[in-house]
């Protein structure tokens, strides 16, 4: 079954990094991607994946030492709970900077490489993103009281 699970992970997640990368001006790609439960079912699968063997998790995590977390990782159930933690979070970090990116007018081909980076090497595609936004600012409000011409 963790064979099974760790090949669902990013079958699941795929579908959401494809809409934004290949379809991101497509209606619905916006309606999908604004939903956070999109990584819900990434969440489900690190469930399984934690919960039967949450009385070895806890400890790695609760107090954790080089030795206790390579020891945690080096099974099968925990190489794919890790995959399956980096996938879901892989998945909000890539749904954040593509929403943001929206608001800020980024063009869809400076943020196709920033998502690949992102679904690869997540950190560093967070990173890339958080240098790439500073060059675009976020409209300014528009006002919506009365003005005061005076």
């Amino acid at each position: 079954m963790t064979g099974t699970l760790f090949s669902l992970t990013f079958a699941v997640a795929a579908p959401f990094w494809a809409l934004m990368i290949l379809l991101p001006r497509w209606s619905w790609t916006a309606r999908i991607i604004a939903s956070p439960l999109i990584v819900l079912p990434v969440v489900v699968i690190y469930a399984l994946l934690v919960l039967p063997a949450f009385n070895d998790v806890l400890p790695a995590v609760a107090s954790p030492t080089l030795a206790g977390v390579r020891d945690l990782l080096g099974t099968s159930d925990g190489a794919a709970a890790g995959w399956a933690h980096m996938i879901a979070f892989d998945l909000f970090v890539g749904r954040w900077a593509w929403l943001d990116s929206r608001d800020r007018g980024v063009p869809a081909l400076v943020m196709a490489p920033v998502l690949l980076l992102t679904i690869l090497l997540g950190p560093l595609g967070l990173a890339a993103y958080l240098a790439v936004r500073t060059r675009w600012r976020r409209p300014t409000a528009v006002a919506t009281g009365p003005q005061h011409l005076g």
